[in-house]
């Protein structure tokens, strides 16, 4: 409460069902709390198993978000346990603890959580150096390991019966991939490696769900989508549409418009204002189908 003036409960910052604080240590640049595992079963990580077999003990260092802008450092004495199901391959494993420290982890889940949220809004290499002026020790590639490990425990992203597929650039004209994307969501599904299809026609059959595919006019992608989804509708996507339209507007354009305009005599004048008149009348039916369109 404001004004009490009570010690700070530590504890309650735990998990106090498994982890009993036993001694804290406070330096210039750092916190060390000591702690004692008081957990009396685990969960086997691979077969799921309980067991109250232990193996052992050992000390456990994890990091911690930072106390009042010094590292918090952790040493716990934690138990190791014996699988008792005989079909596990798994013999002894590390206990966790209730989400809050992970097997074999060095930093707690909560400090994982951080350091990944500030990864996403900054960078990688970005990320370590504003941890480091926290007191969070990492490194950039460390950074990136835990970004992938936390990436490959996400739920499969929803697949919905209309796609869209288009090609990217990781560097243009040298390396290029291919995303696809739920159209009823506008959310990515996946990424592939290439656009010549090979890597596409491998996701295509193991989506076979598929109705309708949105994609741009590359032969390659309708190809693929033809032989693995041969009762698909193929549709093209809205910009490729008006780059078609863009591309037939500037060709009758070109061969209405010479290159070269002549100042015409006063004999021709009449002759030269009609084909005026057409061609203002075509560049106004283009202008009005812009503007009915939204294009700028």
């Amino acid at each position: 409460m404001p004004g009490s003036h009570g010690a700070l409960c530590t504890n309650s910052f735990y998990p106090e069902t498994e982890l009993n604080i036993t001694e804290i240590q406070e330096y210039e640049k750092q916190i060390l709390i000591r702690m004692k595992s008081i957990s009396k079963d685990c969960r086997c990580p691979k077969c799921g198993c309980i067991t109250d077999k232990y193996h052992g003990t050992y000390i456990r260092k994890v990091q911690d978000l930072p106390i009042l802008g010094k590292r918090a450092q952790l040493e716990i004495c934690s138990h190791e346990y014996e699988c008792i199901n005989d079909g596990c391959e798994v013999t002894t494993f590390a206990e966790t603890f209730d989400g809050f420290l992970n097997t074999y982890s060095r930093m707690t889940e909560r400090c994982a959580d951080f350091i990944c949220t500030l990864a996403m809004e900054s960078s990688c290499e970005g990320c370590a150096r504003i941890c480091k002026a926290l007191g969070i020790k990492i490194s950039g590639d460390t950074v990136i390991r835990l970004l992938l490990r936390k990436y490959e425990v996400l739920p499969g992203p929803e697949v919905g019966d209309v796609i869209g597929v288009d090609d990217f650039a990781y560097k243009k004209r040298h390396t290029y991939g291919t995303i696809i994307v739920n159209e009823e969501n506008h959310e990515p599904i996946a990424l592939l490696d290439g656009r010549n299809g090979d890597t596409l026609r491998d996701w295509l059959r193991n989506n076979k769900h598929i109705k309708v595919v949105t994609r741009d006019r590359a032969s390659a992608y309708a190809k693929v989508i033809s032989e693995e989804l041969p009762d698909a509708m193929q549709v093209a996507d809205r910009f490729h549409l008006h780059q078609n339209l863009l591309e037939a507007i500037k060709k009758a354009l070109n061969h209405e418009v010479p290159a070269t305009v002549n100042i015409p005599h006063a004999e021709q004048s009449a002759v030269i204002e009609e084909t005026c008149k057409k061609k203002s009348n075509l560049m106004w039916i283009t202008l009005l189908f812009f503007q009915k369109n939204g294009i700028k």
